[in-house]
């Protein structure tokens, strides 16, 4: 059973920065892109930014682009970091596994994790 696991997520004014971490076990296979989606309270889920395998593919929401870096290391870890946070930023973030990084910006995931909360104040 795959399982996918962010850490990092907490309280940070506007304009800081943070890096959320993500471990996948259980068998995501070769070959498997991993992003991140985020949602804020009251609205939906939303792509951010996945990479395939060796981020020969990366892709980024246009809200995110310059400010956020996706990064992988090896085959099971996701890396998402974030600079000069404003308060359009906050909510549950949630790292996702797919077998196409440009899917995830259209269609989702096939797995998830549980989500990790980014709270900005300003």
């Amino acid at each position: 059973q795959v399982q996918l696991v962010e850490s990092g997520g907490g309280l940070v004014q506007a304009g800081d920065s943070l890096r959320l971490s993500c471990t996948a076990s259980g068998g995501v296979g070769s070959g498997y892109a991993m992003g991140w989606f985020r949602q804020a309270p009251g609205k939906e889920r939303e792509f951010v930014a996945s990479a395939s395998l060796q981020s020969l593919y990366i892709y980024y929401a246009d809200s995110v682009k310059g400010r956020f870096t996706i990064s992988r290391d090896g085959r099971n870890v996701v890396y998402l970091q974030m600079t000069n946070l404003n308060s359009g930023d906050a909510g549950v973030y949630y790292c996702a596994a797919d077998i196409s990084a440009a899917g995830m910006r259209v269609g989702g995931a096939s797995y998830w994790g549980q989500g990790t909360q980014v709270t900005i104040s300003s």
